[in-house]
């Protein structure tokens, strides 16, 4: 993949292209299309009145925007750029969002009886993060090139792991993640 191509994809191709989870289904029998979708809208549905309700108690201004695409809910926070409490729900580099995302996993399962794979971005954190995480694989990609052996990234959460493996691989390099908890983080090298 050449700067160009990274520079070319939209951070909703990056999210898209990504599958994180085991499918939602429980039994042997997968949901048709439209019970599929119906079940997604759903998720949606729910995400939003929790987070609704979160945003009523705290005083806080925001609309909430639910889009369904790929096979996952993608439920959006926004609001003026200049709104410091929306700011506040993302937090130290997505914390709060990430905790606000599992909360809003949580809310789904405890009214549908499924795990959720829906995601939550607030303020087009998520995003903006997608477009940095490109740069982020490749800066990788070109040292390994060159240089050879193995470049160590910072760590990253499950999700932006996936989207930077996803890229790599796409580069013709290999990735592995290594570490435990929140020091695990990918290693990228030649491929074999």
């Amino acid at each position: 993949m050449s700067s160009n191509d990274l520079d070319e994809t939209t951070p909703e191709q990056l999210e898209d292209s990504v599958s994180e989870d085991a499918p939602e289904a429980t039994d042997t029998e997968q949901p048709s299309e439209t019970d599929r979708l119906s079940q997604l809208e759903e998720e949606g549905d729910i995400a939003a009145d929790y987070l609704e309700e979160l945003l009523d108690i705290a005083d806080i201004d925001g609309d909430i925007d639910i889009e369904v695409r790929n096979d996952r809910t993608f439920v959006s926070l926004v609001g003026d750029d200049d709104n410091e409490e929306l700011k506040d729900l993302v937090g130290k580099k997505g914390n709060v969002l990430d905790a606000l995302q599992e909360l809003s996993r949580l809310a789904v399962l405890t009214q549908t009886g499924n795990r959720s794979r829906l995601m939550l971005d607030i303020l087009d954190f998520r995003a903006e993060r997608n477009v940095e995480l490109a740069h982020i694989a490749e800066d990788a990609i070109a040292q390994v090139k060159e240089e050879g052996g193995r470049v160590h990234l910072n760590p990253m959460s499950p999700y932006e792991r996936k989207l930077v493996h996803d890229l790599i691989a796409e580069a013709g390099l290999h990735s592995e993640s290594e570490g435990e908890g929140s020091r695990r983080h990918i290693v990228v090298s030649e491929a074999n």
